[in-house]
């Protein structure tokens, strides 16, 4: 029995992955107490204090789960690194207890899912313990222009603890949020185009965006076959590592639900943290493409610029410039949007269809536009619906225009995109600022930031990482690496290095190559 809990409140939310596991290990906490600790602080700032709203249902079933763990731990059986750690999942992944899964809207409170999410069947398996449901992007952002990143009918506008005015992006608006004011150590986001890495680096933490594939999409509300993806936010590299290797489950990963898992190479990493190497950067090819990937923010493109020489003092090889000859392309053409609307109405009425047949809600795409006219005072304050209105519209995914415009994306974005610009300037990855700092709040036109550096990437299906580098007038800015498909362990090999460099930076940056010599 613990009779001197430790850590206090607010060190228990900000505490490493490796630090809480430390304290389990050594008897100085327990799960049940991190979970209590955590819930205290979430009641506390959440929705009384600042009232950040970054999440949106807690898990009544946490502190029953934490008390399972600690038993098993005390009888010497430990699942893994990640035993009786709690997590935030993003809402619209599915969990299976009273708290539902609502993707934001109004339209699914009414019903509860059958199933975990495979994603959440693994995290469960792995002794994670799931403390809350995080707010989110309504529909993860695809249902109207001029919205609000973080804004859903269900869970409120979710703010960012760095600066409450502050938009904290999104889709996965409340996993990010909710990391970076310690609510949790890690959390689950998903990405479409930006959803983990626009928060991430929004919040001042670190996202992992995987390879299409990598990660099992079963149980997760969807928006794009070709596209979304499910990924780690923590506070450090390292800990987003660990969370990836419990999502991703090495080559007994693939899911038979879900055909994108069956591509997936034999050879995939059980542990992600393995390739945490200190001296990572050595030997590093890193390729700067500048057309279209810098100019967001001045400001945040010297922090960028800054963390570069640092990496080319530890060993990098910078090239610049290592442009990718297609980023205008993938940005003006309209191909992205038909993909995603066709695929979206297929994949969202194929999980409709999974919910309960005896729970009243919609089942159509078309339903969800009615329903939102039915509550609009609710579900349409602040903006529209096009984007639904629009896949209403789209055609099957037998369509010529969707399969055609498919092919055009995964061309300009693959062969002609990322992979020529890693060819070309012979790099192992891409860097730039993953965007701008974050803007205000603003119900009335929408979020204000117009470019972002992450398209490509979305749309070729490749694996990305943003890791905070600094900050602007006290908001967080990210630098991105990009890399080609299944490059994950090459990316977070040379983001923890990097991470670790800033970590110690200026006048510690002797002390540091006295560690890796």
């Amino acid at each position: 029995m613990v009779t001197d809990p430790s850590p206090s409140t607010a060190a228990t939310g900000f505490q490493s992955v490796t630090g809480l596991r430390q304290l389990l290990e050594r008897g100085n906490t327990t799960s049940v107490h991190l979970v209590e600790t955590l819930l205290r602080r979430i009641a506390e700032t959440d929705r009384e204090g600042p009232g950040l709203r970054a999440v949106l249902a807690i898990c009544p079933d946490g502190i029953e789960t934490a008390h399972q763990l600690d038993a098993e731990r005390r009888q010497g059986k430990v699942r893994g690194p990640l035993h009786g750690i709690p997590a935030l999942v993003k809402d619209n992944i599915d969990t299976a207890g009273s708290e539902g899964t609502t993707a934001g809207s109004l339209a699914l409170a009414m019903t509860r899912p059958v199933d975990d999410a495979v994603i959440v069947q693994r995290m469960r398996a792995a002794g994670v313990v799931v403390i809350a449901k995080s707010n989110l992007s309504e529909w993860a952002n695809f249902r109207g222009k001029c919205s609000s990143s973080g804004w859903s009918a269900t869970g409120g506008q979710c703010l960012n603890p760095h600066a409450l005015d502050r938009s904290p992006g999104g889709s996965s608006s409340g996993s990010g949020a909710g990391v970076a004011a310690g609510f949790a150590p890690i959390a689950i986001g998903t990405e479409t185009d930006g959803s983990i890495l626009c928060p991430a680096a929004l919040n001042g933490v670190v996202g992992i965006k995987p390879t299409v594939g990598l990660t099992s999409r079963t149980g997760v509300v969807p928006i794009s076959s070709s596209q979304d993806t499910v990924g780690p936010i923590a506070r450090s590299v390292v800990d987003a590592a660990a969370l990836l290797g419990v999502l991703a489950s090495g080559a007994a990963g693939a899911d038979p639900l879900d055909p994108a898992t069956m591509a997936r190479p034999a050879d995939l990493p059980t542990d992600y943290t393995a390739f945490c190497d200190l001296n990572g950067l050595s030997g590093t090819r890193i390729g700067v493409p500048r057309q279209h990937y810098f100019g967001y923010s001045a400001k945040a493109d010297a922090l960028v610029e800054a963390a570069l020489e640092l990496a080319r003092d530890a060993g990098a090889v910078i090239i610049d410039p290592a442009d990718v000859a297609t980023a205008e392309d993938i940005s003006q053409s309209d191909d992205e949007m038909t993909v995603l609307l066709h695929e979206f109405k297929a994949g969202l009425e194929a999980y409709l269809a999974t919910r309960p047949a005896s729970q009243p809600q919609p089942r159509t795409v078309s339903e969800i536009v009615a329903f939102n006219e039915d509550h609009a005072g609710d579900e349409l304050a602040f903006y529209g619906q096009e984007l639904l209105i629009a896949a209403c519209e789209a055609g099957g995914l037998d369509s010529p225009a969707y399969l055609e415009a498919r092919a055009r994306n995964w061309r300009r974005a693959r062969q002609d995109g990322i992979d020529a610009a890693l060819q070309s300037a012979d790099v192992d990855v891409l860097a730039f600022t993953t965007m701008g700092p974050a803007w205000r709040i603003d119900h009335v036109n929408g979020d204000s930031h117009t470019r972002a550096g992450y398209q490509a990437a979305a749309v070729a299906g490749y694996p990305a990482v943003s890791l905070p580098v600094g900050k602007v007038s006290g908001l967080p800015v990210g630098l991105c690496l990009v890399g080609t498909a299944w490059s994950e362990p090459l990316l977070i090999r040379i983001a923890f290095a990097l991470e670790q460099i800033l970590a110690l930076g200026g006048d510690l940056r002797p002390a540091w190559r006295s560690r890796v010599e």
